[in-house]
């Protein structure tokens, strides 16, 4: 079973939510951050990126820009942009995204099922990314962004979902990106007890994206609880904040591939290594976006190539080897042009699709790289696969879209 439980959530009051609201810590760098909080400073970039509010030569992880963050979080309760609900709620968290529209529960959910497994995860964590979130946790006392977790399709759950969205949210926004946020709060206690019950049924959870903040609030956890004689294991920082959508409405995008070189090869010779693995053919038909598995575009001086990859290039015996971004790792990223670990290899970089096709081309264009690869998006059902395998997928293999908001709810754990 899975335990979601409703909390306390720390919000923004509904007049101040589309400025409070941000995007998440780790998609901008810090200077994007400082241009945004000098437009808007009542962004809650001031909490989650707080070297926002410090000389742009300081160390983003020294203990001083953890002691801002909780001074901002102070400061933006004191002002009033931020108010405590007096009993533990639910929320449903709609966002809408051109035509894709999908409802999750914003919850918190347990650390113990975290590390037994029943929130399952796909990706390997970075130490020092980990290490950021924890110190900023224990600094701030709040789980300042919520996880993005998917589960399973259910009937029960939906319909209670809906029932919460018949009167109107009490937050509503379009943001700068045109995403459509809402926000309902589910406190009255037979619909917060129903909503806990029919999770009850829900076998599993599935971190879509967040392991770092996932793998933080555990370690939090830990280190709180060694402090704490009387641990009974029911204190806040045993739960971590989660926003929980059905697999049905998960959008994953493509996350395509630039690279800065051939390798020493020049196109000719590139394009015959390619062949070895991929059936390739010359694209005339616009941008090549892949419209099913197994195949690429590649965009090579200023054109574009379809490549489909043989059956050579697909293993039969690893769900995680079958993932198209591992059949373009494995055959020809790593063997061509010798990108052996995509995590630290500086001749390789990643590009959302939410930045479209026309983004790929005008980074070659530039000069700045030498190919791109455009991919077909990893399905949701193939992710939930590997978490049940106990797989790890390749890094940048899925890019989810909207974007969760930080802000919406703040889980507070106490200091």
């Amino acid at each position: 079973m899975a335990i979601v439980k409703p909390l306390r959530g720390l919000r923004p009051l509904p007049e101040h939510a589309a400025q409070v609201a941000s995007l998440p810590y780790d998609v901008m760098d810090s200077n994007e951050a400082r241009d945004i909080v000098k437009q808007n400073p009542n962004s809650f970039l001031r909490v989650t990126k707080s070297e926002v509010d410090l000389p742009p030569d300081v160390d983003s992880h020294t203990a001083v820009v953890y002691q801002k963050a909780q001074q901002n979080l102070d400061e933006f309760v004191a002002k009033g942009l931020l108010r405590q609900d007096q009993t533990p709620c639910y929320y449903v968290y709609k966002q809408k995204f051109g035509e894709h529209e999908q409802i999750g529960l914003t919850a918190v959910v347990s650390v113990d099922e975290y590390e037994k497994g029943i929130i399952r995860k796909h990706e390997l964590t970075r130490p020092d990314k980990e290490q950021d979130r924890v110190d900023h946790i224990l600094a701030t006392g709040a789980q300042t962004g919520p996880v993005f977790m998917t589960y399973k399709d259910n009937e029960a759950v939906n319909a209670l979902l809906a029932s919460a969205m018949i009167t109107p949210p009490e937050v509503a926004f379009t943001a700068d990106d045109g995403i459509f946020h809402s926000l309902y709060v589910v406190s009255d206690p037979k619909l917060v007890f129903a909503i806990e019950q029919a999770f009850a049924a829900v076998d599993l959870l599935y971190i879509a994206d967040g392991h770092h903040r996932s793998a933080a609030a555990a370690r939090a956890r830990d280190q709180r609880r060694s402090q704490n004689p009387n641990h009974t294991g029911q204190e806040d920082y045993n739960f971590f904040l989660a926003v929980a959508f059905p697999h049905t409405m998960m959008k994953i995008m493509d996350y395509n591939r630039v690279v800065s070189d051939l390798a020493g090869l020049t196109e000719a010779e590139f394009l015959n290594q390619v062949s070895q693995k991929f059936l390739v053919t010359v694209w005339e038909d616009g941008a090549m976006k892949p419209s099913q598995p197994q195949t690429f575009g590649l965009y090579l001086a200023g054109r574009w190539y379809k490549l489909t990859a043989r059956p050579e290039a697909v293993p039969t015996d690893s769900l995680t080897g079958r993932l198209d971004v591992s059949i373009l790792q494995d055959s020809l990223l790593a063997p061509i042009l010798d990108i052996q670990d995509v995590r630290t290899d500086k001749r390789i970089g990643f590009v959302g699709g939410i930045r479209g096709m026309a983004e790929l081309e005008k980074l070659v264009d530039s000069g700045r790289f030498a190919a791109a690869f455009s991919l077909y998006p990893t399905a949701i059902e193939d992710l939930m696969a590997i978490a049940d395998a106990n797989e790890i997928m390749p890094p940048k293999s899925t890019w989810f879209e909207p974007k969760l908001r930080d802000a919406m709810v703040v889980h507070l754990i106490g200091r």
